[in-house]
C-alpha cells in the first residue's frame, strides 16, 4: 500500500486493508457531519493546529481552515472513520466537504511516511504534526480538509483582523448571519483573534448592525 497509494483511486489495489483512520475536525463537520461515517461523535482529541476563519467559502461567509501563517494553535477534534480502507475514507470526507475532487483531502499514513502531496504543499509541518499525533495515537492513517486561505483573492484585500470586519461589514444580512452562526457554532476550543473581534463587533445580542 505504501509504495503506490493513489488518492484518486487510479490504482485500485491502493489504499485497501483494515486500517484506524482517524478524521480530524475543527469547523462545521464537527457539529454537522451529514453523510460523514464515523464510529462515534468527535471528541476534542485531535492535535493542536493552526487554524483561523480565513477562507471565504462559496456562499460569501468565513470558515475554518489550516494556515501556518495566520492561524493559532487550536485543539482539533477526532473521530474514527466507519472506512477501514484509506480510499473509502477519502471520498466519504470528500463528498461531505462537497469538494470537486480529492486532492482537497489531506491524509498521513505514518508507518510509510507518506502524505497528501496537495496538504504538504499547503502547511508541509501540520502534516508532520498530524503524522506524528496519529502515529502515538495508533492510528494507520488520518485525513482532514486541506483546503487553503482564499480571503485575500476573495477581499482583495490582504488578511488582517480589521480586513475581515471590514469584508463582513460590506456583506449583505444572510452572508453576515451565516458567517456568525458559523463563529458561535465553532468548537469552544477553536480560540482565534478572528473569532474575538467578529464576537465583539457582533455581540450574540446584536441585531447585525
Amino acid at each position: 500500500m505504501c509504495s503506490d497509494f493513489s488518492p484518486d483511486g487510479s490504482n485500485n489495489e491502493a489504499g485497501v486493508g483494515r486500517l484506524r483512520i482517524s478524521v480530524l475536525g475543527w469547523g462545521s463537520i464537527v457539529w454537522d457531519r451529514r453523510d460523514l461515517a464515523i464510529a462515534a461523535n468527535f471528541e476534542p482529541t485531535g492535535p493542536r493546529l493552526p487554524v483561523e476563519f480565513c477562507r471565504v467559502s462559496r456562499d460569501g461567509r468565513l470558515t475554518l481552515v489550516i494556515d501556518e501563517a495566520l492561524g493559532v494553535p487550536c485543539i482539533t477534534y477526532s473521530a474514527v472513520s466507519d472506512f477501514d480502507n484509506l480510499l473509502g475514507a477519502i471520498e466519504n470526507l470528500r463528498d461531505r466537504e462537497n469538494m470537486p475532487n480529492v486532492r482537497g483531502v489531506g491524509f498521513t499514513i505514518p508507518s510509510c511516511d507518506k502524505q497528501s502531496v496537495r496538504a504538504a504543499e499547503r502547511h508541509a509541518q501540520t502534516v508532520k504534526t498530524i503524522s506524528a499525533w496519529a502515529n502515538a495515537k495508533g492510528f494507520d492513517a488520518a485525513i482532514w480538509t486541506a483546503l487553503e486561505s482564499n480571503f485575500a483573492k476573495k477581499a482583495n484585500a490582504p488578511f488582517s483582523v480589521k480586513a475581515v470586519i471590514r469584508y463582513l461589514e460590506k456583506r449583505d444580512a444572510k452572508i453576515l448571519d451565516a458567517t456568525l452562526t458559523y463563529v458561535r457554532m465553532a468548537p469552544p476550543e477553536v480560540q482565534t483573534p478572528v473569532r474575538l473581534a467578529i464576537n465583539t463587533r457582533w455581540p450574540e445580542t446584536s441585531d447585525f448592525q
